[in-house]
């Protein structure tokens, strides 16, 4: 019987370690989110940020089932497709008009990752 419980606490140790590894490994995402994106998206990703009525149309809520399920399909494509498209200023824009002046990023392949993996947590806690 003491055995079965180490094993049952061990594992719940394990789970422990694992989630507390997986968040620190995505410290890289949390930054870029609170830095580049909150200001519309907000905390919750709901599209709540304090510019979020502000551009047109306003900031979407990403915990919406359509969004979550086109996260899913295309996980990565989504954000970077956002934050690189070519032919969209929207987002700029929005920005401009309203004071924020954001530097420049160097965004890496890493950075997109970490920022998806960093908004499907978010999401997925939001069901």
């Amino acid at each position: 019987m003491k055995i079965r419980i180490l094993f049952i606490a061990s594992l719940g140790i394990s789970s422990l370690i694992q989630a507390s590894i997986s968040f620190a490994g995505n410290v890289n995402g949390k930054n870029i989110y609170l830095q580049r994106c909150a200001m519309c998206h907000g905390m919750d990703i709901k599209g709540t940020g304090p510019l979020a009525n502000k551009s047109n149309p306003p900031t979407p809520d990403l915990t919406t089932s359509a969004f979550k399920k086109r996260l899913n399909d295309y996980p990565g494509v989504i954000v970077s497709s956002v934050i690189l498209r070519p032919n969209g200023d929207l987002i700029p824009k929005t920005l401009r008009e309203n004071g924020v002046r954001l530097s420049p990023y160097p965004w890496r392949i890493k950075d997109l990752r970490d920022l998806n993996e960093y908004m499907s947590g978010v999401i997925s806690k939001n069901r």
